[in-house]
């Protein structure tokens, strides 16, 4: 690892560490790619690896605090702390913010905290919220064709605990059966137990299709009436901006971090493992038009939140103040 600040030659710009091996659909590898992809339209050369990399760096994002720390007191040491910014992932502080030592070491070696939405630095203490920035995750806008006669609902999620993928199924139990909807899980069973009763569903309107690649996940996403968000914690999710940027209506659990984004006054939350609560936002939007066009709305209303331009001049702004020089425009 070489931590020195030139920008020369074969020098890499900045370093992007994520715990997500390459390849992988990880919510924290796609925020890392998305980020690389933003730097090089402001003219960097961002580096993405699960470690720093061999060449000199100018400044380290690391994503994840907990699982990148090690990286992060790393480039400490080697006297770039103030040329470092660490993201806070979901279960870095949900549900409740209780850092170790390393956790906590890092937190405050870094010369920037990102929350991914502006909720997550409340449970900070003051000296760590005070150096936190907020950058929502952008996506780009994606079109599809919703089918007729059948109201599609949309889960992206990997299949884990703290996801709960299978509450909109259970959900199914409280809307009416003459009612059209229809449930899409796409998602990797990384629970053996979760993806067994994923691929049984007692109710022939949900359906799980495995693990989807990002064009075709997207494209699930454009072409469904709404999008089911049922984790039970979340530091700000790429599936929140991503139907956002759609214009696909969400279904969200009363979170942190979605209610960061979306207010405590969405019409679509419900109770996080609340498979009634959510049944009856299903059965409701399947029989009210009125509610599923207000949502709609709501939903178009927050575009220029989730827009990649806004998260390009943040993530400069960011950059500036570890003391990187932006020669492109933002």
């Amino acid at each position: 690892m070489n931590a020195g600040a030139g920008v020369a030659g074969g020098t890499v710009a900045i370093a992007i560490v994520t715990p997500a091996p390459r390849g992988s659909r990880a919510g924290n590898r796609v925020t890392a790619l998305r980020w690389a992809r933003l730097l090089r339209q402001l003219g960097l050369r961002p580096v993405v690896g699960q470690d720093l990399p061999q060449r000199p760096v100018q400044a380290l994002l690391a994503v994840h605090a907990r699982k990148s720390a090690a990286a992060v007191l790393a480039f400490a040491a080697a006297g770039r702390a103030q040329h470092t910014a660490v993201l806070l992932a979901g279960t870095d502080v949900y549900p409740e913010f209780r850092p170790d030592a390393e956790l906590l070491g890092c937190l405050r070696t870094a010369h920037r905290i990102v929350a991914l939405q502006p909720r997550a630095a409340l449970l900070l203490p003051p000296d760590l919220a005070a150096k936190t920035r907020t950058i929502v995750q952008s996506a780009a806008a994606c079109r599809g064709q919703r089918p007729a006669g059948v109201l599609q609902a949309c889960v992206l999620a990997h299949l884990r605990a703290v996801k709960d993928p299978l509450l909109p199924f259970e959900a199914l139990r409280h809307v009416p059966s003459q009612l059209p909807v229809r449930i899409v899980l796409a998602g990797t069973a990384l629970d053996g137990a979760l993806g067994a009763r994923a691929a049984r569903p007692a109710d022939p309107r949900a359906r799980w299709v495995g693990e989807l690649r990002r064009r075709a996940a997207l494209a699930l996403i454009a072409g469904s009436h709404l999008c089911i968000v049922p984790s039970l914690g979340e530091g700000g999710a790429n599936v929140l901006s991503e139907a956002i940027a759609a214009g696909t209506p969400l279904l969200a659990t009363a979170i942190p971090g979605n209610t960061g984004i979306l207010g405590d006054d969405w019409p679509g939350l419900f109770p996080a493992g609340d498979a009634r609560a959510l049944g009856a936002l299903l059965a409701r939007a399947a029989h009210d038009s009125g509610f599923l066009a207000e949502l709609q709305r709501r939903t178009t209303a927050l575009q220029p939140l989730v827009h990649p331009d806004r998260e390009r001049r943040d993530l400069a702004a960011l950059l500036g103040e570890l003391g990187v020089t932006i020669s492109a425009r933002p």
